[in-house]
């Protein structure tokens, strides 16, 4: 991913891609995993995820 993301932001945006991915929502990136917090970790990893993070400063 192009954005440097901390560690809340990091959970929050992998808690999100899992709870869509239990509930049917297609995965993004050929794997071999069933969990979907692994598969949604995998994602994020491959950078493949369309989440943004807005920052109030």
């Amino acid at each position: 991913m192009s954005a440097q993301y901390n560690r809340y932001e990091k959970a929050r945006i992998i808690g999100a891609r899992a709870l869509q991915v239990s509930y049917g929502a297609p995965v993004l990136v050929d794997t071999d995993q069933t969990e979907p917090i692994l598969i949604a970790a995998e994602e994020y990893d491959a950078g493949v995820l369309p989440f943004t993070v807005r920052r109030h400063d």
